[in-house]
């Protein structure tokens, strides 16, 4: 029986479902076994709190040794800044109109602060919600290295960051997302080195503008382990945390080190070779493929075939195990992300299930 079977078993009459659970010493272990990697590759961690959303998950990261946290919009960095982290960067491509330029300003004033840029329209309207204090934000230029999202061209980042300080804000560096590693176990590799080159040259357009950067900052979970050259000074994982079926069908870790799974009851068995579990797309999110499957049982060879809103449909003629009505089973999302802002707190236990705390998942619905 694997750690996550041990844990449920033994919670079985302390919880409803569906229900996320966390096992709080595999978690740890994900975070105590990034430091050291970081450490011996002398790199800082600052993981991306977008995983997690949960200010106690949080404060562990730092304890390990992370030097601050990633956010993904204004309103992570608020909840997180609230709660006495001083030192965000939120890793987005941000554009400072409607509430969010004197928000950020306010965040700029209380903490030290990085954001993301990929365009000059983006820096002007940045320097303008500063106002006459533009030296208090820092600017990191978003490079492109192969993901095709937001980055502008990795040449760019020199003409991009002399124009930020051009407004009087201060160019911090550069960081990119290497989002292509997901592709497969293959990409992992290939999406890391094309990271490295595009970061290289990203320097080397800072340097011929008379900049020198900072930070220099890379992700994702999946690239992590091959972000080892020499020109990376941080990483961005967020993933890590918990990990999920995605990064274990990449390599990126194994099932031993899955630290979530959602808690899921068989509730209706009417259909041949079928069962219907009490989770569906309102709880995993919609992540998968009818290859993959939305969800695997932990421990056993079981996907999910099909999520509707509040039904999960669990097939059983390729499996040994026939779950009858009221059976509580571990369902380990493909993307963990997504199942996150479902909940508004996990159940926190280990892997004995002897303990169980709740924790709120306070970014939970700031998604600007």
């Amino acid at each position: 029986m694997n750690r996550i079977q041990s844990a449920l078993e033994a919670l079985l009459e302390r919880i409803d479902t569906p229900s996320p659970i966390v096992l709080a010493d595999v978690m740890q272990e994900n975070i105590d076994r990034m430091q050291a990697f970081a450490d011996a590759q002398n790199l800082d961690v600052r993981p991306h709190v977008k995983t997690h959303k949960c200010v106690e998950i949080a404060r562990r990261q730092v304890k390990a040794g992370a030097v601050g946290i990633t956010a993904g919009n204004v309103g992570e960095a608020e909840v997180f800044a609230a709660a006495g982290f001083d030192d965000i960067f939120i890793a987005y491509p941000i554009w400072a109109a409607g509430t969010k330029g004197p928000r950020i300003r306010k965040l700029a004033e209380t903490t030290r602060l990085r954001v993301g840029v990929d365009n000059l329209a983006a820096i002007n309207a940045l320097a303008h919600a500063m106002g006459d204090e533009p030296g208090l934000l820092q600017i990191v230029i978003e490079i492109d290295c192969g993901a095709r999202r937001s980055g502008a061209a990795p040449e760019a980042a020199g003409d991009l960051a002399l124009a930020a300080r051009n407004r009087g804000l201060v160019p911090a560096g550069v960081f990119t997302y290497p989002g292509h590693g997901s592709a497969g176990p293959d990409a992992r590799k290939r999406a890391a080195e094309d990271q490295d080159a595009a970061l290289v040259t990203a320097v080397r357009s800072l340097s011929a503008v008379g900049i020198t950067p900072a930070v220099v900052s890379a992700g994702s979970t999946p690239t992590v382990e091959f972000a080892t050259n020499s020109v990376i000074t941080e990483i961005r994982p967020g993933e890590y945390v918990f990990n999920d079926m995605n990064n274990t069908r990449l390599g990126a870790c194994t099932e031993d080190q899955i630290a979530l799974f959602v808690a899921g009851t068989v509730v209706s068995d009417w259909v041949p070779d079928q069962v219907i579990l009490d989770i569906g797309t309102k709880a995993l999110g919609r992540e998968g493929s009818p290859e993959i499957g939305y969800g695997a049982i932990a421990g056993t060879n079981a996907v999910l075939s099909r999520l509707n809103e509040y039904h999960g449909f669990l097939p059983l003629h390729t499996v040994d195990f026939r779950p009858g009505v009221g059976t509580v089973l571990p369902v380990v999302p493909n993307h963990v992300c997504p199942v996150v802002v479902n909940f508004e707190e996990y159940i926190v236990t280990d892997s004995t299930g002897t303990t169980v705390e709740r924790w709120p998942v306070d970014a939970r619905g700031f998604l600007n």
